[in-house]
């Protein structure tokens, strides 16, 4: 770069004035610089692992974060990962990194959103200095706890979901720590994936190290301690003046939990956004106090929803970091089910409470901007997890201690995305807080004692309207060895909503062997049992009427629909 390109918009040097802006360029040139070094951890872990839960399914997330915690870049992955992390780095900082330090955590109540999501974070040094930290997620398939998979439908306290790790160095100033790893991997089902997939994520971590110090050679320490405070400033210009095109108000939207993995009971989400200026305020009073199952959402959890429903109705081009967030204030009372206290079990929250929250959340700015939401989406993960149980059948290398060999699978299942004003709904694809993607047939069948008997859509399954919501999934699953089967779903008895006229979605449902299972359930099994998926479909937009009849005829020979029969107006 030239002398008169390093020169700022106000005429300082930004080579040697500390407090000089970055010109546009500059600062484009680093902002997109330092999404690559996120993006490429990504790659680097997703590559590195062994577990297809991260290698297939990509269930994990990254992000750099500044020397003061604020997250400068992250990938675009996990959205329910991704922003509970700063907290992981704030309890990571309570600690006093040094140089070289990197910290292993799970525990939802200092930094983590639910135990099979374990987070390395690295400090990152430059002559020296910690100037930031490098941050991965992944969903481990197996923490420990009362069930294979960590995701036990009946949990009643943390301690019955898995291992709970506060943050602890994992490596002490560039020295591994042993003890710690030993721990870990003593505790879970599956030690030698584990291990695989703690060093992929060190692998990605060490590459932010890599990366960031290249871009201080290349623009130097100072500069480039500049560019985290105006990337996170450009972000934070840009969703103010996003929330500000929103009318002012206090808008109020509520649903529900279909249970708590304990009781059928209904457990209320409410929430009231308000919208003051270039603000937005979200309050959950009055949903439920925390429950006495697994679908209590630690605050973290409850934000990260929060944030990602901010960025579809306002700017999803607004760079994510701290300055895209810093705009958004979250409350929820002490002790309820999306604020709880220890020693709640939360495995549940974080898959399918954050669910509901966005759908509410959803709903409320949906009164403030209608033109920007979708009808219903499936609101639910669909989370199934198959284990073996007393040390059945596997191939992974894994064995209990027993010495026969263990696995444990773990997927979310896609379903229907609630039509658009301007469009139909998308069939089969993830929704809200996950985009991860599907385990193919083969690699699931090549990595575990399943057979994958049927995957397909499931035809009617979409509401229908003026355009029709997406449908929804059937996953049929052979277990060929005796297996602990872990279901966590939702939208079984509550139908993901149509809006402007539009009809619901169709709910989903679990069935073993052909007889239905609660939505949220854990049961044994024995060889040959099959186990089946059926997921919601997305809600319909506007009046049916109003349907195209060449969308109708497509919807028939397509095989969305069965049997229609052809909609006309009174006046036809």
């Amino acid at each position: 770069m030239s002398g008169d390109d390093a020169d700022s918009t106000d005429g300082r040097d930004t080579e040697t004035d500390p407090d000089a802006a970055l010109d546009p360029v500059t600062l484009e040139v680093m902002r997109n610089q330092l999404e690559g070094v996120a993006e490429e951890m990504g790659q680097v872990l997703i590559r590195g692992a062994y577990s297809p839960n991260i290698t297939e399914r990509q269930d994990c997330s990254t992000a750099l974060f500044d020397a003061d915690g604020r997250m400068v870049a992250q990938a675009e992955h996990i959205p329910v990962h991704l922003g509970a992390m700063p907290e992981a780095v704030a309890a990571v900082r309570e600690r006093d990194p040094s140089p070289g330090d990197v910290f292993v955590l799970n525990d939802p109540f200092t930094g983590g959103t639910h135990l099979p999501d374990v987070t390395l974070v690295s400090s990152l040094a430059l002559d020296g200095d910690v100037v930031g930290f490098a941050v991965s997620r992944a969903h481990h398939a197996d923490v420990g706890g009362m069930a294979p998979g960590s995701m036990p439908a009946g949990a009643r306290e943390i301690q019955q979901e898995g291992l709970r790790i506060p943050p602890l160095r994992l490596v002490d100033g560039g020295e591994r720590v042993d003890d710690v790893l030993d721990l870990i991997l003593a505790n879970v089902r599956t030690p030698a994936e584990r291990r695989a997939d703690l060093e992929a994520q060190l692998a990605a971590n060490g590459r932010a190290g890599d990366r960031l110090g290249e871009l201080a050679d290349e623009h130097g320490r100072a500069r480039l301690e500049r560019a985290f405070d105006a990337v996170i400033d450009y972000s934070r210009e840009r969703m103010t003046a996003a929330i500000a095109d929103l009318p002012d108000g206090t808008y109020r939207a509520e649903d529900a939990m279909e249970g708590d993995g304990v009781t059928d009971a209904d457990v209320p989400i409410r929430a009231a956004v308000t919208v003051d200026g270039g603000r937005l305020a979200i309050d959950f009073a009055g949903s439920a106090p925390q429950v006495d199952g697994n679908c209590n959402a630690p605050l973290a959890v409850a934000k990260s929803a929060v944030y990602f429903v901010v960025r579809c109705v306002t700017d999803p081009e607004i760079p994510p970091n701290h300055g895209c967030y810093e705009p958004v204030s979250v409350s929820a009372p002490d002790g309820s089910v999306l604020n709880p206290n220890p020693p709640a079990a939360v495995v549940g929250g974080n898959v399918e409470t954050s669910q509901r929250v966005t759908d509410v959340v959803l709903a409320a700015l949906g009164e403030a901007a209608p033109e920007r939401v979708t009808a219903g989406s499936q609101g639910t993960m669909n989370n199934l997890t198959i284990g073996a149980r007393g040390g059945a059948g596997g191939d992974r290398g894994d064995r209990d201690r027993d010495g026969a060999e263990s696995f444990t699978y773990y997927e979310t299942i896609g379903g229907g995305f609630g039509a658009r004003p301007d469009a139909d709904g998308m069939d089969g694809v993830q929704v809200g807080m996950t985009n991860t993607l599907n385990t193919p047939v083969e690699a699931l069948e090549a990595a575990y004692p399943l057979r994958v008997e049927r995957y397909a859509f499931r035809p009617d399954s979409g509401g229908d309207g003026r355009r029709r919501g997406g449908l929804g999934l059937e996953r049929r699953v052979r277990v060929e060895t005796a297996a602990t089967v872990s279901l966590l779903t939702e939208r079984r008895r509550r139908a993901p909503a149509g809006i402007e006229g539009g009809e619901p979605g169709a709910t989903g449902e679990n069935l073993i062997d052909g007889d239905a299972v609660p939505a949220k359930a854990t049961v044994d099994v024995e060889p040959g049992t099959t186990v089946t998926v059926l997921t919601p479909g997305g809600g319909g937009y506007g009046d049916p009427s109003e349907r195209d009849p060449t969308a109708r005829e497509r919807d028939r020979a397509d095989g969305k629909v069965t049997g229609e029969v052809e909609r006309s107006d009174d006046s036809d």
